[in-house]
């Protein structure tokens, strides 16, 4: 990276991945506008990266457009530029027979999983091909769901292959304007969304038994999405792979 100050928005920043990106990026050298919806728990996280780096903590709703173009408004005035863009912010429904999961839990998924992240990547495009330096980068994060599916994960799954989707299609619409676009597809990393693979009887497996799984520490995804963002513009990383080395992926049963 170069000496400029680098400018970076994380969602989903107050907790898990975001956090643990966040803190990575600061490492790096980039300042990091947080976004969440709990404000206490960004203010967290800012608390963690002092005297590592700088950042901003910016309470957004990713279900609310209005709010996410408050946050990237927030970020211009702030710093004048956008060099990256997380898109991290995501959720599940509840682990329910496919035929039982309402169509209001599906529209949740829907709209936090892939109609933000659709909204914030125009925000980042329209701010990244006007600035100068042009360019920037955005990192989607994707999941192990985006390869195959847990038992009663319609929604999550769905949506995870849909950002795969928006992953492509937006690289190759960036190119015009020197944005690099990748994804990274992360598989049990310890944060709360995944203390229910150690807790109790641990998670449901395809063939009908549950079980504990191992994870990994969220640094580990947080480190790789500081090096996509490392990268100078004339490289990208299209899709990444971090996962828990010993967790039932690769392989059968």
């Amino acid at each position: 990276m170069s000496d400029t100050k680098k400018i970076a928005i994380v969602t989903g920043a107050g907790t898990g991945v975001g956090r643990a990106a966040s803190l990575a990026l600061m490492q790096i050298g980039f300042t990091v506008v947080l976004a969440g919806r709990r404000l206490a728990l960004l203010q967290e996280t800012q608390k963690l990266g002092e005297g590592i780096g700088d950042s901003l903590p910016v309470q957004a709703d990713m279900t609310d457009p209005a709010s996410i173009a408050a946050l990237f408004d927030k970020t211009v005035a702030s710093y004048g530029r956008l060099d990256l863009l997380f898109n991290n912010a995501g959720m599940g429904a509840p682990p329910v027979p496919f035929e039982e999961l309402s169509l209001a839990q599906w529209q949740a998924v829907v709209d936090t999983n892939l109609t933000a992240p659709f909204l914030c990547t125009q925000h980042a495009f329209r701010i990244m091909k006007d600035q100068s330096p042009r360019g920037g980068r955005i990192i989607n994060n994707g999941s192990i769901s985006a390869h195959a599916p847990r038992p009663f994960s319609a929604a999550y799954t769905s949506t995870k292959h849909a950002i795969s989707g928006l992953t492509k299609a937006c690289n190759l619409d960036g190119r015009a304007y020197d944005i690099a676009v990748g994804q990274i597809d992360i598989g049990n990393a310890a944060t709360p969304m995944t203390d229910r693979m150690v807790d109790g009887p641990g998670v449901l497996q395809p063939d009908g038994s549950t079980r504990h799984e191992p994870r990994m520490d969220a640094k580990a995804v947080g480190d790789a999405v500081a090096y996509m963002a490392g990268l100078p513009l004339d490289a990208n990383v299209l899709f990444m792979t971090v996962m828990a080395t010993k967790m039932p992926f690769v392989g059968r049963g």
